[in-house]
């Protein structure tokens, strides 16, 4: 494997792990947010460098469309998860 292939691979475990319930939690919401967080953040920066990318900006738009009902989700579902999560975003 690739230097890049594993270090996204080490990303994605470590907000797994910042992110997770439970150490079994791959799929919650609170991990989705924060995974979806990254993805964001890795397409902005790609974005600002490749501003004509129209294809790459859809898929930005597309997950910020996700982590948003996501975060409706769990502000409906569980305050106090919602509030953890957006704490962790913002750092």
């Amino acid at each position: 494997m690739s230097k890049a292939k594993n270090s996204k691979k080490e990303d994605k475990k470590k907000i797994v792990n910042n992110f997770q319930i439970n150490e079994k939690d791959t799929g919650s919401a609170e991990v989705q947010i924060g995974l979806l967080t990254k993805e964001i953040k890795d397409l902005t920066e790609h974005l600002r460098v490749h501003i004509h990318d129209h294809s790459s900006r859809r898929g930005l738009l597309k997950k910020v469309s996700l982590r948003r009902k996501f975060l409706k989700y769990l502000q409906a579902d569980s305050p106090q998860r919602y509030e953890k999560v957006v704490k962790k975003i913002k750092k």
